[in-house]
């Protein structure tokens, strides 16, 4: 090399550039975050004006209701372990509860939250692949099934079921209808052809009410590779872990349940379901942490509709978020201080 001579790295050796910490993108979905709590900012405060009869909730529902969503939170845990093939519960449930607190304080949905527990079970030793396929998988298994609720809820309505006189006879008619849901995801997780007629139907009513030409093809064959790569990624245990997204809801839905019990409320137990799963789609919303404010109008609006008063639909949904949105962030930001003791964040050497 000449003396005096410089060199410029080459493009292999550059590393790589940052991507800008804003973009339009992201000042967008903030502009919008804005306006929806400024939106339902009446909603949000509504509710909170429900914290002046907490005390009417029974002494014996609270228990209950705080084991029936640390159940929820332990089957999340169990289906993320069966998805990511460990035996540990340290860092499953450590990155799970952090990543659950930074999705409730950023917009975005739940992409956030599992963008950051990705990170810190990278840093606990899991492959990055494996990881985010984990991950991936238990938000599918999830979503698909509170997205199948209505399916049974909506029936229900329609034929004028009778309301339920006793909280035990709400929780047998929400056995019965968790347990059918579980067989229904065994069925199509086991079974080809159910699956194929499933896609088949879907894709003809697709096909007949859009206007959009080529016509939609191939979703039965698509869906039988999801279905298939779902199965390689949850292995053996694939039945297990269909219980444990189903049992995800259906004991967060006890929450609610227990909740309004509690309160002396005497609702629709299918109405009551069909508010729970509305809240639950609009919790996922990205535009507000956990939805915030769309789940509290949500939720307040389609109570009030099973045959409760105002007031008492307020006092459930506040607790109902008290427990399921409030509580896990400090909870979540506890876990991920733990997590930090044992898994220090590690800095690339510059040797």
């Amino acid at each position: 090399m000449v003396a005096g001579s410089t060199t410029t790295p080459s493009s292999a050796d550059a590393p790589p550039a940052k991507p800008p910490r804003w973009s339009v993108g992201r000042v967008l979905l903030l502009v919008i975050t804005g306006f929806c709590l400024y939106f339902f900012a009446p909603s949000i405060a509504e509710v909170f004006e429900a914290s002046e009869r907490i005390g009417e909730v029974h002494p014996v529902a609270v228990p209950i209701i705080l084991f029936c969503q640390f159940l929820s939170f332990g089957c999340i845990w169990i289906l993320q372990r069966i998805a990511l093939r460990t035996n540990g519960w340290f860092p499953v449930v450590t990155t799970e509860l952090a990543g659950n607190a930074f999705n409730r304080i950023t917009p975005g949905g739940g992409a956030t939250g599992a963008a950051l527990q990705a990170r810190m079970l990278v840093d606990a030793g899991f492959k990055p692949t494996k990881a985010a396929t984990a991950l991936a998988a238990e938000s599918l298994l999830i979503t698909a099934a509170v997205l199948t609720l209505p399916i049974f809820a909506l029936p229900a309505i329609i034929a004028g079921t009778n309301v339920p006189g006793s909280l035990a006879d709400a929780a047998w008619i929400g056995i019965v209808v968790f347990a059918v849901m579980i067989g229904v995801f065994v069925v199509l997780l086991a079974r080809t052809r159910p699956l194929l007629v499933i896609g088949r139907a879907i894709q003809w009513i697709v096909n007949r009410v859009r206007f959009r030409k080529p016509p939609m093809t191939g979703l039965p064959d698509r869906l039988l590779v999801e279905r298939n790569e779902l199965r390689r990624t949850l292995g053996s245990r694939w039945a297990e872990a269909v219980g444990a997204a189903v049992g995800r809801w259906a004991f967060e839905y006890l929450v609610l349940l227990v909740t309004l019990y509690g309160i002396g409320a005497s609702p629709d137990i299918w109405l009551v379901l069909l508010a729970f799963v509305a809240a639950s789609l609009l919790g996922m919303i990205p535009f507000t942490p956990g939805g915030l404010g769309f789940v509290e109008a949500g939720l307040a609006g389609t109570l009030a509709l099973s045959g409760i008063t105002t007031a008492e639909a307020l006092l459930a949904t506040l607790v109902f978020r008290l427990v399921s949105f409030w509580i896990p962030m400090p909870v979540g930001l506890v876990a991920a201080w733990v997590y930090r003791r044992r898994y220090p964040r590690t800095r690339p050497s510059t040797a």
